[in-house]
């Protein structure tokens, strides 16, 4: 694919990179010019060299995929999508980092054409494009090479290469031996401290060649060897491969490059003069030589083209399963329950049901049978075998969040990882992230209170309900019981732009809620289970303890207390609702209680009183914490009656 470009052009292609991120950054004020003017070279030879993509379409399925996992040098991936042709214009390019420009100061996937993520925090693209690199493999595992046959591209830097999120994904790449995704890795040695020496000493080659990568150490300023690297590591079938590319940041800089001065600044305006003369740049600003935006736009022909190949080429009901919908009507199949069942043993058997008409692929870290996440009637995803569904991601919660984003993204996937509700916190950049990028992740975590007793305090979650419900844009789904633990991934699987926590517990529940179907209220995020003609108090509550709520209900009624009992498993539903029905569910004018095993940040906006826990808690049979923490039939119908005192 390679093509043959003067040396004259090529330096002036590069050079216009270089100053278009420059000269938007000195417009802005603020930014990050160092990492553009010593990526530029790697960056050309792999997108007019390499990259298969069609700037007319930027959602071409067959695409390959570019992560800037560098998020910070997104100036880099504006130049080239402006370049080669996208929908992002020179004044896109000048209100760079402004208000609601398409060029914010990091890439966001929801903003920008072309983007494929929202990148900035370090770690996160590489690990994430871990996710698309399995969705690849496994697609073409399964439908052939015709329907999806691409590669997952990464610009990592040094600062990537520190995150635990990154090693904990290049640990699982290895291991999983993902040929397809290929990282350049802009080694250019130097971090906002300072150089990287400081605390970053580490044999990379070895390290990378131990967990089972291909490696190469290459000059990342020389074009041609980039290009060598590019098309080595693609002949690579056992092993994503890391293109260690020595750069200098900040390039053709007199008196800032080799300088974190040129990190995260500007040039500033003699600096950048005198960084123009050096390269052979023009003094007028965002300069774009015609002959080098007509070498870019070389991209528009190729892209259309193999498009237009790949349609002729890929199966009819491959590119048919591209246009469906996700089919949620597996509800209506879910068993009726009656027994007592943990909702994480119901997660499992809707998991089951909305796998059998999706393309649902995921697993947990290390606990598929302990959270329910197991497809069965798939086989394991792995080297020998792509075409599982199930992944075994290990101890790497991280990770796994990561890649199940990158899995959505990757598009007809839908990715879903599982672990223990506390180790939520190892997840919650991913989490937040998948909100950002309004990518319909779906999280399964169990053990969601201190009903899972003795492991105690270290494995009970008690502000992580708190905690992510404050994520914007972010839906977590605590079921009551079964029915609505399938009303959860019947939402799950409907989501388009909204990741979906489901949490669950250990411990049996009682059945209380009507058969799972279309028309299950709990749909509306919260509803009325029980009540009484002009009730006298309400009580309110999530999860396992609207089975409480329901018993001390029928105390307070005992005594003559009209009392009417509201199940709460998704304030962000119910939230979205007309406030004449959030009204009509929790009337301001009848005394409410909340009942949640779990922080009470957050209930007053719901309720007066809580039944809550907003400390750790101990280690004991369920039974007895939660006795002991007032989590009794009799204490809320006490507290309840208080109220209305």
């Amino acid at each position: 694919m390679s093509t043959v470009v003067s040396n004259d052009l090529q330096a002036k292609c590069i050079n216009v990179i270089r100053g278009l991120a420059m000269d938007a950054v000195e417009h802005a004020k603020s930014g990050h010019p160092g990492m553009p003017m010593g990526c530029a070279p790697m960056a050309f030879a792999l997108w007019t060299r390499h990259l298969r993509h069609n700037p007319k379409n930027p959602n071409w399925f067959n695409r390959d995929r570019f992560i800037l996992s560098a998020g910070h040098g997104s100036m880099l991936l504006y130049a080239l999508l402006h370049l080669t042709g996208y929908d992002v214009s020179l004044d896109d390019i000048k209100a760079f980092r402004q208000l609601h420009s398409k060029t914010p100061g990091h890439p966001e996937n929801f903003a920008t054409p072309g983007v494929e993520m929202a990148t900035g925090p370090l770690g996160q693209g590489l690990a994430t494009s871990v996710g698309m690199a399995i969705a690849e493999e496994h697609l073409r595992a399964v439908y052939g090479e015709n329907a999806c046959s691409h590669f997952t591209y990464v610009i990592a830097s040094d600062g990537d290469l520190m995150e635990g999120v990154a090693q904990e994904a290049c640990s699982l790449a290895g291991h999983l031996g993902l040929s397809r995704l290929i990282v350049l890795y802009d080694d250019n040695n130097i971090t906002i401290d300072g150089n990287t020496s400081l605390a970053f000493t580490e044999n990379t080659v070895a390290k990378f060649e131990a967990m089972g990568w291909h490696v190469q150490k290459i000059d990342g300023m020389d074009v041609d060897a980039v290009d060598k690297a590019l098309t080595a590591a693609k002949q690579v079938k056992d092993r994503p491969s890391l293109i260690c590319a020595k750069t200098v940041i900040g390039f053709g800089s007199p008196n800032k490059s080799n300088s974190p001065k040129s990190h995260g600044s500007p040039l500033g305006a003699e600096e950048l003069a005198l960084a123009k003369a050096a390269l052979g740049i023009p003094g007028e600003p965002f300069w774009i030589p015609e002959d080098a935006q007509e070498e870019f736009r070389r991209a528009i022909a190729r892209g259309s083209d193999w498009e237009a190949k790949w349609l002729a080429a890929a199966p009819q009901h491959f590119l048919e399963l591209l246009q469906g919908q996700p089919d949620t009507s597996w509800i209506s199949d879910f068993p009726i329950a009656t027994e007592p069942s943990a909702t994480r043993a119901s997660n499992g058997v809707a998991l089951q049901l909305a796998a059998e008409s999706s393309h649902l692929i995921g697993g947990s870290a290390d606990l598929t049978h302990n959270v329910m996440t197991e497809i069965k009637g798939s086989g394991t995803f792995s080297s020998d075998d792509p075409t599982g569904r199930n992944i075994n991601f290990g101890v790497r919660e991280h990770a796994m969040a990561a890649a199940a984003n990158g899995l959505t993204l990757h598009g007809l996937t839908r990715g879903f990882g599982g672990t223990f509700f506390i180790f939520s916190d190892y997840c919650r950049p991913s989490l937040r992230l998948a909100a950002l990028m309004e990518c319909p992740t779906i999280f399964c975590f169990s053990h969601d209170s201190i009903g899972l007793g003795e492991d105690g305090p270290t494995h009970q979650p008690i502000e992580h309900l708190a905690a992510c419900r404050a994520i914007p844009n972010f839906n977590l789904f605590r079921p009551a019981d079964a029915h609505e633990t399938a009303v959860a991934w019947a939402v799950a699987m409907q989501s388009k732009k909204t990741p979906t926590t489901i949490v669950t517990s250990r411990q049996a529940v009682p059945v209380v809620s009507p058969p799972a179907s279309p028309t299950h209220p709990a749909f509306n995020g919260g509803y009325v289970l029980i009540d009484s003609p002009s009730p006298k108090a309400c009580l309110v509550a999530t999860g396992s303890e609207v089975g409480l709520a329901v018993e001390a209900a029928r105390l307070l009624e005992s005594e003559g207390i009209a009392t009417r009992v509201v199940s709460l498993p998704s304030w962000f539903l119910f939230e979205q609702q007309d406030q004449s029905y959030r009204d009509s569910i929790l009337p301001k004018n009848i005394p409410t209680l909340s009942i949640e095993a779990g922080s009470t940040s957050g209930w007053t906006k719901y309720a007066q009183v809580h039944i809550g826990i907003d400390h750790f808690g101990a280690s004991a049979p369920a039974s007895d914490i939660f006795r002991a923490f007032g989590f009794t039939p009799e204490n809320v119908a006490k507290q309840a009656k208080a109220l209305l005192k």
